[in-house]
């Protein structure tokens, strides 16, 4: 049933214009957006290298959304604290990324912060299951991590229930998270699949209309 959770969307600036990256993210805010999602890339976990907490220390000031930081990097630990205190709100770490994936998640608690682990399309449900109740969010990933416009994973569905289920009976609130492909052609099947939080890139960030209207698209399909 997804009737009593509100969906939350999630823009991913990885799509926006970085020459008026303050501007994109004040625009999301303004077109209905719930948080920003920010994809730190290191060319190391990732074939794919994006930004540093300056750049987010930079943009912190572009709105009042929350930060949904999204690390990419291996052995993320080294960087939860320069996040954090750049003004991220919500942490993402990869479980293939940490050697201590329960040290690194109260790290993140210990910050301040809420903690949030990702699964790529690879990695089996059964990686969060000695952390989710710590966490804020789990995500789940419908695209191979390291570059935005990739075509989503059908076969994920069955991935996302799965994850929405280890949520439910333990009678957890923690948020679940796709990342991937979300648009208006696929957010309504993620949605029914579980999802409650949906990250979208290029279907936010394009050419062919504005950020308000590719937010409001999307909402349009999910009901």
């Amino acid at each position: 049933m997804t009737a009593d959770r509100i969906i939350k969307i999630a823009p991913s600036i990885l799509s926006a214009d970085f020459a008026r990256l303050g501007e994109q993210v004040a625009e999301a805010e303004q077109g209905g957006a719930d948080a920003i999602h920010i994809d730190i890339m290191d060319g190391n976990f990732v074939p794919n290298i994006t930004m540093g907490p300056m750049i987010v220390e930079a943009i912190r000031g572009s709105t009042s959304l929350p930060f949904d930081l999204h690390m990419m990097v291996d052995a993320p630990e080294r960087y939860i604290d320069d996040f954090a205190g750049a003004g991220a709100d919500i942490i993402t770490v990869h479980a293939e990324a940490c050697r201590h994936l329960h040290r690194t998640v109260h790290q993140i608690l210990e910050a301040g912060k809420k903690p949030s682990v990702a699964i790529s399309p690879a990695t089996p449900v059964f990686a969060l299951d000695e952390v989710i109740a710590d966490l804020h969010q789990a995500l789940v990933m419908t695209v191979n991590p390291g570059f935005g416009g990739q075509a989503f994973i059908e076969s994920m569905l069955g991935k996302i229930s799965r994850v929405r289920a280890m949520i439910d009976e333990r009678g957890l609130t923690t948020d679940l998270q796709v990342d991937g492909g979300v648009s208006a052609a696929t957010a309504n099947s993620v949605v029914q699949a579980g999802a409650n939080v949906l990250v979208a890139g290029s279907a936010v960030y394009n050419d062919r209309m504005s950020v308000a209207e590719g937010i409001s698209a999307i909402r349009t399909c999910i009901g």
